[in-house]
């Protein structure tokens, strides 16, 4: 038996930190929605007891590393689950982009698995078995447009945002996460405006959409990285209506609401950067038919 799922990028339009909890992770309150960039999930069930994972792509681990290995090991230890499985995943979207890629693959063989083993669990249950993976995990299970709060597993789902265009660039460097939280001095950052946000979904008002972006780690990581602020200013300056790093980076979004004006933003960053794309905005839930 052969399934195939897709594993769909996703990007913050608001992320804010609010402190460090005691365990270590940091509270967050961010606006996440998936984007039309997707990997591809191939999952084929095992005579033996094994977990196999399948790619192309260098930077893609293929053993306990990988979070859709991860979810596989989670789902038949807590199940008893005795199959082995083959998890073939098609990278589109980049690595370490700040695009919760590896989360996504993880939610797309949490989805496919429970298919494939016949193991009956709702959307819920595996996004509670999702947030055990990764913070990003559970958001991406049931996909679509939220409100994340906690370490980023607390998801109240919302309106989808105004059908658009998104470009993606991502430079050739890796970010990481835990440099930039290191690095983030939360006594003196500008926090977005979230709740505003969710009132411009809501009314469906791209242009209060586009005046509210905003990323509270994006500041760290452009001081860190100044190649990020430069593909963020030539964003701007193709004439993107609002432009953003997604989570902790590399990648910047800019939301393009006319498709006339797309090509030209799209062409022009092509100079400064080869990972490069245009895509919609999705906002909508995954659902388990």
């Amino acid at each position: 038996m052969r399934i195939l799922e897709k594993a769909p990028a996703k990007i913050n339009l608001s992320l804010d930190v609010l402190h460090k909890r005691p365990d270590g992770f940091h509270e967050v309150k961010m606006i996440m929605t998936t984007i039309d960039l997707a990997d591809r999930v191939e999952l084929v069930e095992l005579p033996e007891d094994t977990i196999q994972i399948i790619s192309h792509n260098r930077f893609v681990p293929d053993d306990q590393r990988n979070l859709a290995y991860q979810a596989a090991l989670l789902l038949k230890t807590r199940y008893g689950v005795k199959k082995g499985v083959s998890i073939a995943i098609t990278k589109v979207i980049p690595v370490a982009a700040g695009l919760a890629g590896g989360s996504s693959d993880a939610a797309a063989a949490l989805r496919g698995l429970n298919r494939l083993w016949k193991l009956g669990l709702s959307l819920d249950e595996l996004a509670e078995l999702g947030a055990e993976i990764g913070s990003d995990v559970s958001f991406c299970v049931y996909g679509g447009t939220a409100l994340a709060t906690g370490r980023g597993e607390k998801i109240q789902h919302i309106d989808t945002p105004p059908h658009c265009w998104v470009v993606l660039a991502k430079p050739t460097i890796g970010v990481s996460t835990a440099d930039v939280y290191r690095n983030l001095k939360l006594d003196s950052v500008k926090h977005p405006d979230v709740d505003g946000m969710i009132e411009g979904i809501k009314e469906q008002d791209f242009d209060k959409i586009c005046s509210l972006l905003g990323n509270v780690l994006e500041d760290v990581t452009l001081n860190m990285y100044p190649e990020v602020a430069n593909i963020k200013d030539q964003m701007k300056r193709f004439g993107a209506d609002a432009v953003l790093m997604s989570g902790s980076g590399p990648t910047v979004f800019g939301l393009v609401r006319y498709e006339s004006r797309l090509h030209r933003v799209y062409n022009g960053l092509r100079g400064f950067c080869d990972q490069v794309f245009a895509v919609r905005l999705i906002g909508e839930r995954n659902s388990l038919d």
